[in-house]
């Protein structure tokens, strides 16, 4: 039997087996057991490889997080020596562990200023549920427990859990669990190429931020619990603020008494070229959430990080604080997030993201403008969005039953390139170690399916 057969008929028993007791997410089953899942096997620096031998450049860092590449024997060795001496102890009982104790000080060192007190859990969607019950919490403490409504934005998307679900304003994820919960309500968000109109962009960066003002006069400030938001709005569609958005946002959380709670979840480590994209954007947050690159995906592992305001209310409390997961703060999941930031602060990779490697991507990002099917490309840092329009002048975009961005991103796999579809958005977010000959093969790739689909469109 020929090694290529061979391939294929492992991959096809990967594909059977996934097929009979997988469940996806965000997957129409019964389609992709006809199919077959796509089985990757291994990966090294900023490569993919399946089961059939396919090599495929990720750009999107697995899903926004692998910002120190794949195969970094120091995050493997660190989670190894965790796993020989201290597989797993809880963080009950009165009881830490030298792991969780060192990631905490070093997160109080790279986090925005303030932020020093930190809860962990398992993933991004864990981390906005705790956010959740700690706000309400927080003003149960103060005396004000008529402030309990969350104000979120159109777009946004905070995780899958009932709680971050209902915070998430992507209202494809409601109709399937009667989402959203009563207390969370959406307002527009910034998205000047989509939304803006006539507008200029610091117009539209207003308009958006007062929204959030004149849905606080309407409910009520004292009814009003926290304002959530993305400093840039990942899966919504990589959504990047005007430069007089956040500014405004800061005003009206302090006028009101507002807790603004930043959701860093794909903006943090390094990814907007400063350590979280709160530096990035001047945001002042109450808390933050951030999984992701926290461990570059290593392990699962996430973290809610406190200001002072609501830290210290906390921390003073006379009452037990009654929340906790089996695995927060798990020995090895931290072990390894530690080693990542060690990682990072060593190669200098949030400097680069933010310099040199920052500022080549997005030179090529925007060379795409030239192409007559993209409308506008945007980006910041190693974060990256190409809008696919039918026309450019109007910005008209395709029928969505044509599926333009999920056909463009089915020639990106047939080609070799990972690239995301949101609607008719093409995503990137290539993990920071990319270097400027990879940034290169991106470009190309990216550049050669935008061709496919446009020959498919009859346009070229």
């Amino acid at each position: 039997m020929s090694q290529t057969i061979a391939k294929s008929n492992q991959t096809k028993r990967w594909q059977e087996m996934d097929a009979a007791h997988h469940l996806h997410p965000f997957t129409t089953h019964h389609q992709l057991a006809k199919t077959g899942a796509r089985v990757i096997t291994h990966a090294k620096g900023v490569y993919l490889y399946d089961s059939e031998g396919r090599k495929l450049i990720d750009g999107m860092a697995g899903l926004w997080c692998v910002q120190v590449g794949y195969g970094r024997e120091e995050l493997a060795e660190a989670g190894y020596k965790a796993l020989k001496e201290l597989p797993y102890y809880n963080a009950f009982f009165q009881t830490t562990n030298p792991y969780t104790a060192e990631l905490s000080q070093k997160l109080s060192e790279v986090t925005p200023k303030g932020i020093d007190r930190f809860f962990f859990a398992n993933s991004g969607s864990e981390g906005n549920d705790s956010a959740v019950k700690i706000i309400r919490y927080f003003w149960n403490l103060q005396k004000k427990p008529n402030k309990k409504i969350f104000i979120a934005r159109k777009k946004a998307y905070h995780g899958v859990t009932i709680a971050a679900a209902s915070l998430s304003g992507l209202t494809s994820m409601h109709p399937q669990a009667d989402l959203p919960m009563p207390g969370f309500v959406h307002i527009d968000c910034p998205y000047w190429y989509g939304e803006g109109g006539d507008m200029s962009p610091d117009e539209f960066g207003l308009k958006t931020a007062r929204a959030l003002e004149e849905k606080i006069l309407e409910l009520g400030a004292d009814n009003v619990a926290a304002f959530v938001a993305e400093p840039v709005q990942g899966a919504g569609g990589l959504i990047i603020p005007p430069a007089t958005y956040w500014g405004e946002i800061n005003r009206i959380c302090k006028k009101y008494d507002i807790l603004l709670h930043v959701d860093e979840v794909i903006c943090g480590f390094g990814r907007t070229g400063n350590w979280f994209g709160s530096q990035t954007y001047g945001i002042e947050p109450d808390m933050i959430n951030m999984a992701k690159g926290l461990s570059s995906g290593y392990q699962p592992i996430a973290a809610v990080g406190l200001g002072g305001r609501v830290g210290d209310v906390i921390f003073n409390s006379d009452e037990e604080w009654s929340h906790g997961f089996t695995y927060s703060g798990h020995p090895v999941a931290c072990a390894v997030a530690l080693a990542n930031l060690e990682v990072m602060q060593k190669e200098h990779l949030v400097e680069k993201a933010g310099g040199s490697t920052g500022a080549y991507f997005q030179k090529k990002l925007a060379e795409l403008g030239d192409h007559p099917l993209v409308g506008e490309t945007r980006g910041v840092g190693l974060l990256g969005a190409i809008e696919l329009v039918k026309n450019k002048a109007t910005r008209e975009k395709y029928p969505s039953e044509l599926d333009v961005g999920y056909r463009c991103r089915v020639h990106c796999f047939d080609n070799g390139l990972v690239m995301r579809a949101i609607g008719d958005t093409m995503v990137l977010s290539p993990p920071l170690v990319i270097s400027e000959s990879e940034i290169d093969e991106i470009f190309y790739l990216a550049r050669k399916c935008i061709d496919l689909i446009a020959r498919d469109l009859g346009v070229l």
